[in-house]
This record gives C-alpha cells, structure tokens and sequence, in this order.
C-alpha cells in the first residue's frame, strides 16, 4: 500500500506537519497552486517571554502567482530571523545542537524562492533531524491541468496512491466519496493528544514552529510528535489484559 500525503510547503512548520510526513510513504510538496497571503507558506511562530511571535518573510502580497514562483526579496529577513530565534532559544538545553544548521540556513545561504527554502528546511528537518523515511516529490512533476479536488485525486492516480493521509481542516471541503470511487481509502489525522515538554515562558504552546520542540527536547522531539502513541497504546493494552 502506498501512502500518500500532499501539502503546499510551509515555513519551518509546526509538528502536526511533521507528524502526517511521517505517517506518509510518499510526500508531495503541492507548491504549484495559488499562492496566498496572510497563510503558513512565508510564515510562522515562535514563543517569545510575551507570547508567541510571527517570522514572516516579506514576499508581497500578490495572489497572482504560483507558490513555487515567489521570488524572495534582497533584504535582511533572514539576518533578522536567526537574531530573534537566537534571542528566544539561545538558552535553551540544545539549542548548540542545531545552531550551526541553521545558522548556515540564514546566512550562509542566498535563497532565491520561497518555495526552495522551505523545502530545503522540510526535508533536512523531516530526514536529518527526526529520522523520517518518507520520500518527498513535488506535484509540478506531472504537470496536471485539472483543478482542485479534481487535481488532488488526479495526483493521487498518478503515483497509485492507496491510502491518502489529511489534515483535519479538509473535512469542510473534501468530498469522501469521490475517494471511494477512486479506490483510495481517505484518512484524517488527529492532532490531539500531543504531551507537552519543557517550554519557555508558560502557558505552553503547541502551535508554534518545530524550531521551539527541537531546541527544547533534541533527539527525544520525535517523540513528542509520534512516539507517545506507542507508550499510550502499549499501557492501554496493558490495562485491557490485567
């Protein structure tokens, strides 16, 4: 069974992101599709001693344009980036760890799409970092013509998808039965249930950037994302046997 996932690219996202890649035998960067403002695709967060903060690089805000032609701008977004992630996780008990990863990410490097550096920043977290297996393509390949759920499923066929993973948020607008018809069985993922860990300046927050779990837990940040459900389901059959 191949099991497929498709999400436009984010920038550093959060884990639930993380999560459905790992679930995943096949991710699909769908990064040829409308870009929008004011979304995850230039943006994200991190927690600050107020709150929470946006990084957002400043790409614009024209709609006319695919994800993957967002050119990024010849500014000081990314020097700007690294100091106030340095400011809120320099302290934090692995923050050495990544540094020089992503101090080679902001200032080392000359980006010149959106769409390039994050999946440049997906794909080295997802492998590097986490241990991911999943392989990761991108929807241009194919270059289908169709539209919407029409093109989703169209991509799905082309790959011989078995088993399509979702965010929750896709229940609004997803047609269930066009998936029957295709013969894909159609999985929503559960976000809920994520334990939390050691953060900075409480109350903890859990949709932040992956940046803030792994400066906080390091090699044990996969499991905060997956591994917990193997220690929730081994003491629930447990409690089923005694």
């Amino acid at each position: 069974m191949t099991t497929v996932s498709v999400i436009q690219s984010n920038y550093i996202p959060w884990k639930g992101y993380f999560d459905i890649i790992n679930d995943s035998q096949l991710f699909i960067f769908h990064d040829d599709l409308q870009y929008t403002k004011n979304d995850w695709r230039n943006r994200n967060k991190i927690k600050v001693n107020n709150g929470t903060k946006w990084l957002s690089i400043p790409v614009g805000s024209r709609e006319d344009r695919l994800i993957n032609e967002v050119e990024l701008p010849a500014t000081k977004w990314a020097m700007q980036h690294w100091n106030d992630i340095k400011m809120a996780y320099s302290k934090a008990p692995y923050f050495n760890q990544y540094k020089d990863f992503f101090e080679h990410v902001y200032l080392d490097t000359k980006w010149k799409k959106l769409s390039e550096l994050n999946q440049f920043l997906i794909k080295h977290i997802s492998t590097e970092f986490l241990g991911i297996k999943a392989e990761f393509i991108n929807s241009s390949e194919f270059n289908l013509s169709s539209r919407k759920l029409d093109k989703l499923l169209d991509l799905l066929k082309k790959v011989d998808a078995k088993e399509y993973i979702s965010g929750p948020a896709a229940k609004d607008y997803i047609d269930d039965s066009r998936f029957n018809e295709a013969g894909i069985k159609l999985v929503y993922k559960d976000y809920t249930g994520y334990p939390e860990y050691s953060q900075f300046h409480p109350p903890f927050e859990h949709y932040v950037s992956i940046i803030d779990l792994l400066f906080h837990t390091g090699s044990d940040s996969a499991y905060f994302i997956w591994g917990w459900r193997e220690d929730t389901n081994c003491n629930l059959i447990e409690t089923i046997y005694t």
